[in-house]
């Protein structure tokens, strides 16, 4: 219990310091985490619903602020998982310093990373909501449902981190693979399309893509008033838990020669 609290305090102090690190000596300081996902809506919504002229299905097809809210609760997770595992690779090489101590926990390194791509989230859900009482003028109870998502996304974002990490000391390559597969997922999770449009083959095939069900959840919980589905629910938390298992049981296992390679 005591190494628990130990390691769950050294987390959240590298958390601290590295948020604080990220806007520190900018003009704007913390207003950049309001900031960055307004204009990162801004410029998607004005490029779908203007440029391209998508419109999303349902009753509000031609209101561009339903378009916004659905683009940007879908936003929210890719976000997340792409800054945890778009750094991963070159985590440990950027730590070092760190792989060097015996007695430091270098699993809580990757954890680190989900826990500031975590609070980046909250501040993105913060403004969702924001957004939504202003155009609604009430707050929607799906939030209260959204840990039942998150919660697994973290769990098996935290091992695919793992597990990424690890083998990013020895493949230096590994960088630009995952910085390409990040940018396929932001086109193959249904972040301007919702699922129900597509063929159902192609559907089908979309439930491999981890964010497909924490977005498809959240939307029709924030959106559409629907209730927590428990069996992919269920399944969900399952496979995030084997993922997260098999990526720390490979972070030990490589671990070994770390300080070899650095």
């Amino acid at each position: 219990m005591r190494k628990l609290r130990s390691l769950l305090y050294l987390v959240g102090q590298l958390s601290r310091r590295e948020i604080a690190a990220r806007y520190r000596g900018t003009t704007l300081g913390w207003l950049w985490t309001v900031l960055t996902p307004l204009l990162t809506l801004a410029v998607y919504t004005w490029v779908f619903s203007e440029v391209f002229k998508a419109r999303w299905v349902g009753d509000a097809a031609n209101d561009k602020t339903a378009f916004a809210l659905n683009v940007f609760a879908g936003m929210l997770f890719l976000q997340f998982f792409a800054e945890s595992l778009g750094r991963a690779p070159g985590l440990l090489q950027a730590n070092a310093n760190y792989v060097k101590k015996v007695i430091f926990p270098l699993p809580a390194l990757p954890l680190v990373t989900i826990t500031t791509a975590g609070f980046n989230w909250l501040i993105g859900v913060l403004v969702w909501s924001v957004l939504y009482t202003v155009v609604h003028h009430s707050l929607p109870l799906g939030l209260l449902w959204l840990p039942l998502v998150m919660l697994p996304l973290a769990l098996m974002t935290l091992g695919l981190c793992w597990l990424v990490s690890a083998f990013g000391v020895y493949l230096r390559d590994l960088a630009p693979v995952v910085a390409f597969i990040l940018t396929l997922l932001s086109f193959l999770s249904p972040i301007f399309y919702p699922v129900e449009i597509l063929p159902d083959w192609i559907a089908r095939l979309l439930i491999i893509n981890p964010l497909t069900l924490p977005i498809e959840f959240s939307r029709s919980w924030l959106l559409g008033a629907a209730q927590p589905a428990g069996e992919l629910l269920l399944a969900y938390w399952l496979v995030a838990g084997l993922v997260a298992l098999l990526g720390l049981s490979a972070f030990r296992l490589l671990r070994k020669g770390f300080a070899d390679v650095l």
